[in-house]
């Protein structure tokens, strides 16, 4: 009997059974005039229904819109606008908690339908909204041969700024290829077609694991479909099904770390071949202790919605070259440039410019300029600040956006947030810059202490200075409970930042 497609629930989709429910939903979208270049947007939980409307809206040539249900209805109003999408395919309980009693979030324009149940605590969402499930169920599968693939219009985390969307033109032929064995590489898949059994809980409303989880299944490969990401339970079904394969980020692999020795020593790891790992930058010291653990599985990637993969980091590589974000994966253009353009030399930090051709060109919905304004020639930079080593070996220093000018001096806060993680008893932190009267802006740093231990502000600043140049140090430190961040591990400065710059004119 061949494997499943997705298992979920405890509950197993046969292939047969999981494209005729595919092809049902391309046909109920084409029905309701949904074809090249058209926009549907999906608010969904990980569920089937979400990797079966991404394949039905590839086959018809249009672009699937993962909205982050944890969103609110200003953000969603705002991205069903600016997408223009002529579908809204939304979890029955998140749109009662969306839409109350208004419907102004909703455009006039956008057919509105729901999976899953509603919340029986909550009134009704008000406003016409038909189940998806029937809508497809009354459909004949579609088999009419494939349009033009374009991918998904992601929108930008809005980390910085309001989100964009990435509007991405259809793939050639090559394209499609060379992006498959780009994934395969990035992926770690099809090895052994029809033995690979994958974990996915990272949120499919992320583009790495939304690439991940439809890579998996055209690859067919098992995917093992959860809700959410919980550390033990992780361990559990890597043991108990013999999985070979997973998506997780820096943020999972810190919180299966923290698992008790005992706990940890449950399980049978040595099913795993591969983990695919992006997001965020992990840091080098949970990388090593992943790969002691885990074995050297552990594989790090860097890249973005709009770029697609661009470097690849072995874990021999990991443990050879601390902090790397990896070599270019073949075909990618990696350089260097100063602010006028000019390519710098190894082992000097500048903006990271990158040409994938792998992947189809992007443009942001309206907002041309945007697309313009981060081009050098066919290379296009997100803003990233790093260096290549003598090896070619990528390391990120940080965001330009993220860049603090004190006094004159440029300072990177990721540095001193690599230090800090060194500190016992620092669980996360984030190091940004605020205003200063005097400089013009200097160093705040948000930290989250480990659980039981009596860390203070003061022991903070010590602990830095013993270990970086005085400018280098924060002026203040904050403790927190819990720091404002992705589930991809991305940390929401802005909004640590606000509090200092309110009723300012500036933000830099």
């Amino acid at each position: 009997m061949p494997p499943p497609v997705l298992v979920y629930r405890g509950e197993a989709v046969t292939a047969s059974h999981f494209e005729q429910r595919w092809r049902r939903s391309a046909a109920a979208l084409a029905a309701l005039g949904v074809g090249d270049g058209d926009v549907v947007a999906l608010m969904l939980h990980n569920r089937p229904e979400a990797i079966e409307l991404m394949l039905a809206i590839r086959h018809l040539g249009a672009q699937w819109c993962p909205v982050n249900w944890h969103y609110k209805a200003d953000e969603v109003r705002h991205i069903l606008h600016d997408s223009g999408a002529r579908v809204f395919v939304v979890e029955a309980a998140l749109l009662q908690e969306l839409l109350g009693s208004s419907l102004e979030v909703l455009p006039a324009t956008v057919r509105v339908f729901t999976c899953g149940q509603a919340d029986p605590a909550r009134a009704q969402a008000p406003g016409p909204a038909a189940p998806w499930e029937a809508e497809r169920d009354r459909a004949e599968p579609l088999a009419a041969p494939a349009a033009p693939l374009r991918g998904a219009m992601f929108y930008t985390s809005g980390t910085t700024g309001r989100p964009k969307g990435i509007v991405r033109a259809a793939a050639t032929p090559q394209q499609l290829q060379r992006g498959i064995e780009v994934r395969r590489l990035s992926y770690g898949l099809a090895r052994a077609p029809g033995d690979e059994r994958v974990l996915l809980s990272a949120p499919l409303y992320h583009s790495a694991p939304n690439a991940y989880a439809l890579s998996a299944v055209l690859e067919g490969a098992t995917v093992y479909l959860e809700e959410r990401f919980e550390a033990e339970r992780t361990l559990a079904l890597i043991d108990q099904h013999r999985l070979t394969h997973a998506y997780l980020v820096p943020t999972m692999f810190v919180r299966l770390l923290a698992l008790p020795a005992t706990v940890r020593a449950k399980y049978n790891l040595g099913s795993m071949r591969f983990v695919a790992s992006t997001g965020s930058p992990c840091p080098p010291q949970v990388k090593r202790e992943m790969i002691e653990w885990w074995g050297p599985v552990i594989h790090e990637s860097y890249g973005a919605s709009e770029l697609g993969y661009m470097t690849l980091l072995t874990p021999e590589q990991a443990l050879r070259k601390p902090g790397s974000a990896g070599a270019p994966l073949p075909g990618v253009t990696l350089a260097i440039l100063d602010e006028q353009g000019r390519e710098l030399p190894r082992g000097q930090a500048g903006l990271i410019y990158i040409d994938q051709p792998a992947f189809a060109d992007f443009s942001y919905a309206n907002n041309a300029q945007a697309r313009e304004r981060m081009a050098v020639g066919p290379l296009k930079t997100m803003g990233d600040v790093g260096f290549i080593d003598d090896d070619g070996f990528l390391f990120i220093v940080d965001r330009q956006a993220d860049m603090v000018i004190s006094g004159g001096v440029n300072i990177y806060p990721v540095e001193i947030e690599a230090v800090l993680h060194t500190m016992p008893g620092v669980a996360d932190c984030a190091v940004f810059g605020v205003p200063d009267d005097e400089f013009g802006e200097s160093l705040a740093a948000a930290v989250q202490p480990a659980p039981g231990t009596g860390l203070t502000p003061e022991a903070v600043r010590a602990y830095l200075h013993q270990r970086l140049a005085g400018f280098k140090v924060p002026k203040v430190v904050t403790l927190h409970e819990a720091l404002p961040r992705e589930d991809t591990g991305k940390i929401f400065k802005r909004i640590l930042r606000e509090p200092y710059w309110a009723g300012r004119s500036r933000r830099v």
